[in-house]
């Protein structure tokens, strides 16, 4: 039996694919942020502007993983990107959790986050 792109498709989710799509758009969001710091450190940048630069680094980044996930499944796209974004989101506030010594708060700007970030990707999975 020949081995073609469309059977790996059908036997299930491309694991591999979804963990590089997640990592590329980790590496974008560092790329992004570190661009900001050198932004807020030459032009002194007020809170609100940064602020708001994070949020569309997060929407941009989950868009990414979102897009190119979108391009590689042929269906639900929008739940797949929807699954990067809420992915991303979890892994970052992991991190954030494991980072702060487990001194998060859980309010407005956490569900807001996580809304952006699920938004972002299906969006982009819509998209792609």
């Amino acid at each position: 039996m020949a081995y073609s792109e469309q059977d790996t498709r059908t036997e299930g989710i491309p694991v591999g694919f979804l963990l590089k799509s997640l990592l590329f758009s980790y590496i974008l969001t560092a790329a992004a942020l570190a661009v900001l710091a050198f932004l807020l450190y030459k032009l002194d940048l007020s809170e609100k502007v940064v602020s708001i630069a994070i949020i569309v680094i997060y929407v941009g980044a989950t868009f990414f993983a979102g897009f190119v996930t979108g391009k590689k499944m042929e269906s639900r796209k929008f739940l797949w990107g929807l699954s990067m974004g809420a992915a991303y989101f979890l892994i970052l506030a992991a991190v954030s959790l494991c980072v702060g010594k487990g001194n998060i708060e859980v309010g407005n700007s956490f569900a807001t986050t996580l809304v952006l970030c699920a938004g972002g990707g299906m969006l982009g999975g819509m998209l792609g």
